[in-house]
């Protein structure tokens, strides 16, 4: 018997709720059995993990590389087998995916037809449909059960679903979970409990507000008596905030937050699954948070956790709330969405936050407005507004990509690259984030040890140091395993070759439109830096494939 050479594809994620080692043998398995009576061996393994069926196969890593390989006349394999459908395909994927393995004269087999897919079948094609859509059902169905038992739990049982507590709380063990399976597993139940360091901070906030103070007088006041903001209070689940101060919607988000109340509010911005693109809906869904309308909330029947405030005094600051906030009416100008070359690249240096775009004048800007965000208390010097024009960057910008990624300056770049370890490198920046959170875990013990002294439950406060202690320790291994100072290595050829697609893409900028253009930017990795001090641009580059940086200056701005 001829032996057939068979590429595996299966799939596992976490709405699945198997482990992946153990379904990829049940899925493997069930392969083998069908197809070596027939004398095939599996020689090549596509298995993509925590990757949801609803995502298409041009979205998963491992099935697209299967795709790919379809394209290789030496891919090593003759056919592909399949050994869950369900798993493989969701909704219409079949029919968008199945005439890829046709055009290239690949053979898909799988268990429910036998073998191999037959394209001139119409049986065979119908229960591959078939099971598209009962994978699809199967998909809804699971998602309106566990929604439906979430929003019960949190009604009739005020049960504290996940997420990260509120500020002004902590969490607290409520016990082994409810679910005989999920308990033997190890996993326990969480409840609300006040933090006695700030929960007297969110009655504060409440009171000064209903007392007449605006967000901004508020964070100044706070940020004057030392205060640490909700960002500097807790640096290891806010990493991407500078922490220096108080800001605004800091201030708002604690005013808008019904949990205060001590009633459980599930419910509030769930997620949901939008077009990735409108005009190719082959390319499947994301998923976005939204909010939801507040009569859409799920609130506790009966209160859940410790109070903080009333939820007559919550239902006041939502008045005051409604009644400050803007109005559109219908004789407002509505803006047309403008592009932005540098979105998300462009950060200040004197505070390290990304600037805004701003379209002035029929022209883009970007602004950092620091002092209008944040509250001045903390004496950074950040003048009020720092503006940098567009069309000052962009231009001398593509001058130097263009000299950087000439074939004749290949060699000079690899140089640059080569000496790039005289330059902190991110191990460097992450040793200091890590640092400040040890730093911030010390203050907490001692804030705990405090409240101890002070009559504090000692059960409770030796659980919320044991906690902490815990975090520290994993903080401190984390920053002893760092790579800081070693020599990385340095593939020059390997770097040669990406240096020349990325001049591919840089050669087409000249002509390409804003969009288009604003695309190479990100793919290039660019991280910039403006100085107003100096009208300077720190240029910041570095590959998906190493963590050498080039770095240079580029003169403009207002």
């Amino acid at each position: 018997m001829e032996t057939i050479r068979f590429g595996f594809y299966g799939r596992v994620s976490t709405e699945d709720n198997q482990d992946p080692e153990s379904s990829r043998a049940w899925q493997i398995t069930r392969s083998r059995a069908l197809i070596e009576p027939r004398g095939g061996v599996i020689v090549a393994e596509f298995f993509d993990v925590d990757k949801s069926r609803s995502i298409p196969w041009q979205r998963r890593p491992q099935a697209m590389a299967l795709l790919g390989e379809l394209r290789n006349p030496g891919r090593g394999f003759a056919a592909v087998v399949i050994g869950e459908p369900h798993r493989a395909f969701y909704g219409n994927q079949y029919g968008l995916t199945f005439p890829l393995f046709e055009h290239f004269g690949v053979p898909l087999w799988v268990p429910e037809v036998g073998g191999p897919i037959d394209p001139s079948n119409e049986a065979h094609d119908l229960v591959m449909s078939v099971f598209g859509g009962m994978s699809k059902g199967e998909r809804n169905r699971i998602k309106v059960r566990v929604r439906s038992a979430m929003g019960a739990q949190a009604q009739m049982e005020g049960r504290f679903l996940g997420g990260r507590p509120p500020y002004g709380y902590v969490l607290a063990d409520a016990g082994p979970h409810p679910n005989p399976a999920k308990a033997a597993d190890g996993k326990r139940l969480h409840r609300l409990e006040l933090d006695p360091i700030t929960w007297h901070v969110v009655a504060r906030i409440f009171a000064e507000y209903l007392g007449g103070f605006g967000y901004f007088t508020i964070a100044e006041r706070l940020t004057r008596d030392g205060i640490l903001s909700p960002s500097a209070h807790d640096r290891s689940r806010n990493r991407h905030r500078c922490g220096v101060a108080w800001a605004k919607g800091a201030v708002r988000a604690i005013l808008k937050n019904p949990r205060y109340t001590g009633y459980e509010v599930w419910n509030k911005q769930p997620k949901t699954e939008v077009l990735l693109d409108v005009d190719d809906v082959g390319l499947g869904h994301t998923t976005k948070q939204r909010w939801n309308p507040k009569e859409e909330w799920i609130w506790s029947d009966q209160p859940a956790h410790p109070p903080i405030i009333s939820r007559e005094d919550y239902e006041a600051a939502q008045q005051t709330l409604a009644s400050r906030r803007y109005r559109h009416t219908e004789k407002t100008t509505k803006r047309a969405k403008n592009v932005y070359l540098f979105r998300s690249l462009l950060r200040c240096k004197l505070c390290s936050r990304r600037m805004q775009g701003d379209w002035l004048n029929e022209m883009a800007y970007y602004r950092c407005r620091f002092p209008e965000e944040y509250a001045l208390a903390n004496h950074v010097e950040h003048p009020r507004n720092v503006l940098l024009r567009e069309i000052d960057l962009a231009p001398k910008l593509d001058e130097y990509l263009g000299r950087l990624f000439t074939p004749w300056s290949i060699n000079r770049t690899l140089d640059m690259l080569g000496h790039a370890d005289e330059v902190p490198a991110p191990a460097l920046l992450e040793a200091e984030s890590l640092k400040r959170e040890i730093t911030d875990c010390d203050r907490k013990l001692k804030g705990y040890r405090a409240a101890l002294d002070a009559g504090a439950d000692p059960v409770t406060v030796a659980g919320w140091m044991k906690d902490e202690q815990a975090r520290k320790a994993t903080l401190e291994r984390r920053l002893n395993h760092l790579p800081v100072g070693r020599p990385r290595r340095f593939d020059r050829e390997a770097m040669a070759a990406t240096l020349r697609q990325m001049g591919d893409m840089v050669a087409v900028l000249g002509k390409a439109d804003p969009v288009s253009k604003a695309k190479v930017y990100a793919e290039l990795g660019l991280v910039l830096t403006f100085d107003p001090g100096n009208n300077e641009v720190l240029v910041t580059a570095t590959s998906d494939q190493d963590s050498h940086w080039v770095r240079a200056s580029v003169r403009g701005g207002t």
